[in-house]
């Protein structure tokens, strides 16, 4: 593993940041970096990805997503969800058609892949 990823790891445990296996997530600058490379993200990409790498493992529906990001109850179509979630894809995963990130839960939600925390990092992030 690189010097930079253990930096990042260090600075994650102290600084209550993320990171993930080739992604770290600093929710203080909401700055997120995939491969040394600063990944530019909406306000609401940002939201979404910062609830589901707090939470990963945890299963959140289209209709949780919507009411945490979004901070409302919404009763349309949720395809602006999906919508969202195919935009991160495509900016943070090497191929958006099998994500190793953000992965489908099909017929519940989405999730992000708890296998690829960074050893080390405290639970409580």
């Amino acid at each position: 593993m690189s010097e930079d990823i253990e930096v990042l790891k260090h600075k994650a445990v102290h600084k209550g940041e993320l990171c993930f296996e080739g992604l770290y997530i600093d929710k203080r600058k909401r700055i997120v970096v995939r491969k040394k490379n600063e990944i530019d993200l909406t306000y609401t990409e940002f939201e979404i990805l910062l609830l589901l790498a707090q939470n990963a493992g945890i299963v959140f529906s289209k209709e949780q997503i919507y009411d945490r990001v979004w901070k409302e109850p919404y009763f349309g179509d949720y395809n602006i969800v999906m919508s969202h979630i195919r935009n991160i894809r495509e900016k943070i995963e090497d191929n958006p058609s099998k994500p190793i990130y953000i992965q489908t839960v099909w017929g519940v939600g989405y999730k992000l892949n708890e296998k690829l925390k960074c050893a080390g990092i405290a639970e409580s992030l």
